[in-house]
């Protein structure tokens, strides 16, 4: 799996994006990216959050996070119509392969 993320630097903290819009973000994986906020802020040229600097380096628009989340809520409430589960890690790189590379 870390393949997946050589050469893209951005990869990791857009799927980190996705999990925290559907409040699935690991309580220590957000305390690493708090820490990596000033880094974040000096590589990107831009002071706030690492929520802020990667939406803003993205250019996402401020409903992303609740357009991701209705997303998920939707496929959620398919898949336990069949008795599955949606791996939310999987969705996470789904949707930024679908939607952001």
């Amino acid at each position: 799996m870390t393949q997946r993320y050589d050469g893209k630097p951005l990869l990791r903290l857009l799927e980190c994006y996705v999990l925290n819009s559907i409040g699935l973000l690991g309580e220590q994986q957000e305390r690493a990216l708090n820490l990596m906020a000033t880094k974040l802020a000096e590589t990107f040229q831009f002071h706030g959050t690492w929520l802020e600097i990667i939406a803003r380096q993205m250019d996402f628009p401020s409903d992303l996070p609740s357009k991701i989340k209705a997303i998920w809520e939707s496929g959620n409430a398919k898949a336990a119509e069949r008795g599955l589960t949606i791996d939310p890690e999987e969705f996470a790189r789904q949707f930024v392969d679908n939607n952001f590379v």
